[in-house]
C-alpha cells in the first residue's frame, strides 16, 4: 500500500499547477506540470515493473 500512497501524493502535488495552467493560462505552471507528468510516468513504469516481477516470482 505504500506505492498507492506515493501515487496519491504525486497526483495531489499536480493539482495546483493543473489549475494554474488550465484555468489561468500560466505558462510557467505548464512547464512545471510537464516535468511533474514525466515524474508520474517514471513512477508508473517502476510500479509496472515491480508488479511484473512479483507475478513472475509467484508463477
Amino acid at each position: 500500500m505504500d506505492r498507492y500512497k506515493e501515487l496519491q501524493e504525486l497526483i495531489e502535488s499536480l493539482e495546483s499547477d493543473f489549475n494554474k495552467f488550465y484555468q489561468k493560462g500560466n505558462k510557467t505552471a505548464g512547464v512545471r506540470l510537464r516535468k511533474q507528468m514525466q515524474t508520474l510516468r517514471q513512477f508508473a513504469k517502476k510500479v509496472r515493473n515491480e508488479v511484473q516481477e512479483i507475478n513472475q516470482r509467484n508463477s
